[in-house]
């Protein structure tokens, strides 16, 4: 049986359930392409991160500056780029911005969600709709007859809503899981990095005495110029003639 023709006998259901297929489907090629290209790159990041902090913060630095295009990577330089900071500050640094990246890797998951839980209501809807027509048709003096037969042709048709809603939703919940499985996995990658970076960070901090590193100078004040304080010396008496 052509697709389209079942489509067509499933009843009106069929449309919003094709709307909710389309969004569904948009959402799963999109996390698809997002998870595959964070996946295949974020390991290397991490590990030259970290190998270049035990010898010099700067080269340090600009790998995860280099890797912003990385959710790992602004994870990474957020605290780096910070310049001289307390352990308190850069743990802070490294919270807040993995609070964003995970918010910014659920992105789509609401939709998968309401997908889930409207795509077997709405099937459900299209077979009541189609039972409540198919039955309206039959008469008291026609059961057991012939005529009966496309009453039940009827039944079985208005069922195509349901089993197109299930297969609907039953996609969406198998990546719905799969991408929170792939967030779970993100905040051990997260947590494990961040770790290894606050240690490094107590054990050998950046040393800032050198002005000219570009780290220090992004956040370097010159300055100011010293005026002397009137009240801080008595005033040197006139000399006299």
């Amino acid at each position: 049986m052509d697709i389209l023709d079942l489509f067509y006998k499933g009843g009106p259901a069929m449309w919003p359930l094709l709307v909710l297929s389309i969004l569904s489907l948009s959402v799963i090629f999109e996390r698809l392409w997002f998870w595959l290209r964070i996946l295949t790159q974020e390991k290397q990041i991490v590990d030259r991160v970290l190998d270049a902090a035990h010898d010099d913060w700067q080269v340090a630095a600009d790998i995860a500056r280099q890797a912003n295009h990385q959710p790992v990577g602004r994870f990474l330089y957020a605290p780096l780029h910070l310049g001289k900071s307390d352990t308190e500050t850069f743990r802070l640094a490294l919270e807040s911005t993995a609070e964003d990246e995970l918010a910014g890797m659920r992105r789509g998951e609401k939709l998968l969600e309401a997908v889930i839980a409207l795509a077997p209501l709405l099937g459900l809807l299209g077979t009541v709709l189609g039972l409540i027509h198919s039955l309206r048709s039959i008469r008291i003096g026609d059961l057991g007859t012939e005529s009966t037969a496309g009453v039940t042709t009827g039944i079985g048709e208005s069922l195509i809503s349901t089993a197109t809603g299930l297969v609907v939703a039953i996609i969406s919940l198998v990546f719905y899981r799969l991408f929170q499985g792939f967030v779970v996995n993100q905040v051990k990658v997260f947590r494990k990095a961040g770790n290894e970076l606050e240690l490094l960070y107590r054990q050998s901090p950046p040393d800032f005495s050198n002005t000219t590193s570009p780290i220090a100078r992004e956040n370097f004040t010159p300055p100011r110029k010293q005026g002397k304080n009137r009240f801080s010396e008595p005033p040197e008496p006139p000399i006299l003639p």
